[in-house]
């Protein structure tokens, strides 16, 4: 009985042993878990919030509105619609690629370039990288897909922007174009800070003001917090910060005098440059042929690139800025204007013309063999006597030349605001040394050098804008205004306009008797010299030069251009503005292989000069002030 009763207790005893010590375990067990629940919810929370919020909130980037481009006059250039787009994830698809093309090109058209494109991007991505499909899916488009979208996991519908240039071919030099952002821009981007800001954008400025002003007209990107379920579907918009559009370019261009100036290059290769004296402003500026750049949006295809690059005229090429010519007789105001200033001829000395020029045995002959007699320097202008300029060459020296031409920005970079502008050759002693240095033997300059100079042949090669901008200088007297193409910089909500204020970098010190016996000559090239064809009956007096530029040397055989390859016949030059006692447009243009610059060239320039001074609808809408009247009255009234 005592034995059984010992037992009891010992088991009693163990039993309370053992609850105790499952007791002990489970308190410590649930002392950890709680300490563990407080180090997560306190010591870790922020950072495992962060974490949680990332996993629940998505943030999405909103492409701002690109900025619209517009004329003087607000004719638009360059504008934005809205469509919608198609992208991947392949990561995401859940089955082989081509199976999902084929089941969703059974809702919305998937070209064979569309496929083409999107499987050479998928292969040379991430398999996590949003990859465009198709660009421009139309509405209809879009609400069938929108309706059976869970079939897709990993396709998404993206409304966007897209560039539009209204006026196709017209300026396109000018406007340039958006593209594909490429991964040069993106690391050019990364370099300066703002890959962040194009977040979403698929397209940055390549060419022209797109690409000059692209800071400007990008905007900046706003983004929006989405809380999105596991599935990773949108649940509701927790914040948003608006995208700023970008500004609004008003250019000093004017499309209408653009279009007039193309009009007379069709079938042509040239260029031509338009400039407000005054101001600097180009009004016009031509690059003949043109392109299309609409076709560069969403990525030129094969066949047109290959139209484009392969061409033998070379429309891609903006060829005011970066085709470099020698530009002939039409360097020849300058060029007296140097011997005047540097006192190596006087205005009145007449120097004897026999039709050829001779010089260390080798005759240089005028062009068509005129022969002009004794000529002073107004008619050798007016008759664009070469023998006359060709003697000046070794007289005024290629150096004195060279320091004399730069100030006018021959051979220099104008600092237009478009990209791709070449500097040219303004020759000079040293330049020769440094352009022939794997060559010592022709790093000499010699004196009969000096000679082909002087008539704008030779070494000399300068862009169409160079010979602008010359012309627009002298027109000034002297006074230098930088060109450039916007004129103004407009905030899209406010409306603010921020001018593109732009002042004299430096004057030319000229004497003014000799600038306006140079100007005087001019005028009378329009009035019954090589240029007066052209100009006759033209309601206002202008002043210019023709120019006829060789392509290649003759080697003292006689021109004749039916007997020379079309693409080796002289260029047709001309510069001119008006009017001439008050300069508004200071013209240059050149026409490629197209003969004498009193027949060709001239006559285009007479068209832009009679739009911007005559035809303009604003001078015939301008309404006659009753000052203007009392003015016009009293002028005509002065003795």
């Amino acid at each position: 009985m005592f034995e059984f009763k010992q037992t009891t207790h010992l088991q009693r005893k163990r039993t309370l042993i053992r609850a105790c010590v499952a007791g002990l375990v489970a308190i410590a067990l649930f002392g950890i878990l709680g300490a563990r629940l407080w180090y997560l919810q306190v010591v870790r929370y922020e950072g495992l919030a962060a974490r949680a919020d990332q996993n629940r909130i998505a943030v999405v980037p909103i492409t701002p509105r690109r900025g619209e481009i517009l004329d003087r006059n607000g004719v638009v250039l360059a504008r934005n619609y809205r469509d919608y787009t198609l992208s991947v994830v392949p990561a995401k698809i859940g089955e082989p690629i081509n199976d999902m093309l084929d089941r969703l090109g059974q809702l919305v058209h998937l070209s064979p370039r569309d496929r083409r494109l999107f499987t050479r991007a998928a292969e040379q991505s991430s398999r996590y990288a949003e990859i465009l499909l198709r660009s421009n899916v139309n509405e209809e488009e879009a609400s069938w897909f929108a309706t059976r979208s869970y079939e897709f996991p990993g396709v998404s519908l993206q409304a966007r922007w897209v560039r539009e240039y209204p006026e196709g071919e017209s300026a396109a030099h000018v406007i340039g174009y958006v593209g594909r952002i490429s991964e040069a821009d993106r690391n050019r981007l990364e370099e300066s800070g703002e890959l962040g800001n194009y977040r979403g954008t698929q397209v940055i400025g390549k060419k022209g003001i797109e690409k000059t002003w692209e800071a400007q007209l990008h905007g900046r990107t706003g983004v929006e917090e989405v809380e999105v379920a596991a599935s990773g579907r949108p649940v509701r918009s927790l914040d948003r910060v608006d995208p700023v559009p970008g500004s609004n370019l008003r250019l000093s261009l004017d499309i209408n005098l653009q279009k007039i100036a193309e009009a007379e290059f069709a079938g042509r290769r040239g260029a031509l440059v338009a400039i407000e004296p005054a101001t600097g402003e180009i009004l016009a500026l031509v690059s003949a042929p043109s392109f299309d750049p609409n076709l560069f949006i969403d990525g030129i295809d094969v066949e047109n690139w290959r139209k484009l690059n392969e061409s033998p005229d070379h429309p891609l090429i903006n060829r005011p800025l970066y085709g470099t010519y020698p530009i002939g007789s039409t360097y020849k105001p300058f060029v007296a204007l140097a011997a005047l200033e540097l006192n190596k001829r006087k205005a009145g000395d007449r120097f004897p013309d026999p039709g050829y020029y001779e010089f260390g045995g080798q005759r240089f002959r005028n062009a068509g063999g005129a022969v002009y007699g004794p000529t002073d320097m107004h008619r050798a202008l007016v008759v664009s006597s070469d023998t006359y300029f060709y003697s000046l060459g070794p007289e005024i020296g290629v150096d004195n030349l060279h320091d004399f031409m730069k100030p006018f920005g021959f051979g220099q970079v104008t600092g237009i605001d478009l990209d791709g502008e070449r500097q040219g050759i303004l020759p000079s002693t040293d330049w020769k040394r440094r352009a022939f240095a794997k060559q010592p033997a022709q790093q000499r300059w010699y004196a009969g050098e000096s000679i082909s100079v002087a008539v704008g042949q030779g070494y000399n090669s300068f862009t169409l804008l160079q010979l602008a901008q010359a012309t627009s200088t002298l027109a000034n007297n002297g006074l230098y205004m930088t060109p450039h193409l916007v004129s103004q910089v407009v905030n899209p909500y406010t409306d603010q306009i921020l001018e593109t204020v732009r002042v004299s970098t430096h004057t030319i010190p000229l004497k003014s008797e000799h600038v306006q016996l140079v100007k005087q000559a001019m005028k009378g090239v329009i009035q019954h010299g090589t240029a007066r064809r052209a100009f006759a009956g033209a309601p206002y007096q202008a002043a210019g030069k023709t120019g006829t530029a060789q392509v290649f040397s003759l080697r003292g055989a006689k021109y004749n251009a039916s007997a020379i390859d079309e693409r080796l016949r002289d260029h047709a030059l001309f510069m001119a503005y008006a009017p001439a006692d008050n300069p508004q447009i200071a013209v240059a243009l050149i026409a490629e292989n197209a003969g004498w610059g009193g027949a060709v060239a001239a006559p285009i320039a007479r068209k832009v000069f009679d739009y911007w001074l005559v035809d303009r609808p604003e001078l015939k809408s301008a309404p006659v002030l009753e000052q203007d009247v009392i003015a016009e009255t009293e002028e005509v009234a002065a003795p």
